[in-house]
């Protein structure tokens, strides 16, 4: 290969090298409402949060709301089905949230996945920690939630962004009945 090829060729490695990440799905979102609801009906019921609504999810939550629209669906029992996105480090993550009737929380699940690090959040021992967990825990991570050495920013986006949607359930959902 001659100098000048060579030469010509360092533009494209150096875009292969910033390329985004591959997203990993793990889940489709319906997949995830029949992991956490069963067979269950599910209704879609997207919110679009207004400026009061944003600013009491952030008091009570101590986390940005980035987007005024919530992704929910209701389960015929009530239950409630939360889809929602964080940055990881520097990617998404695509997540669903399960609550019951009552804001306790089903079951977390990561549909997608787009860093190069820190998938173990996926792990099912990490995720089961949020499990009966409420509006009135912590969910901060190092009081009643883990982390995993490897995955930090990972694990304190997600648990943010559950907090925050846990809260936007009891301001917001819940008063729907």
């Amino acid at each position: 290969m001659s100098r000048s090829s060579r030469i010509c060729l360092l533009p494209l490695a150096a875009l292969a090298a910033s390329a985004p990440a591959q997203a990993t799905v793990y889940l489709s979102i319906e997949d995830a409402q029949r992991a956490m609801f069963g067979e269950q009906a599910m209704t879609a019921r997207p919110l679009t949060l207004d400026a009061a609504q944003m600013k009491a999810i952030e008091q009570a939550s101590g986390v940005p709301v980035r987007g005024s629209l919530l992704r929910a669906w209701r389960a015929a029992d009530g239950g409630w089905f939360l889809l929602d996105a964080v940055i990881g480090k520097s990617e998404l993550i695509t997540y669903a949230l399960g609550l019951d009737t009552q804001g306790r929380i089903k079951q977390v699940e990561v549909l997608e996945y787009r860093e190069s690090h820190g998938g173990e959040i996926r792990y099912p021992g990490w995720r089961k920690q949020f499990v009966d967990k409420t509006v009135g825990n912590e969910l901060r991570i190092g009081d009643d939630i883990d982390g995993i050495s490897g995955a930090t920013l990972s694990c304190e986006h997600v648990t943010d962004g559950i907090r925050r949607l846990v809260a936007a359930w009891a301001l917001v959902l819940k008063p729907l009945g």
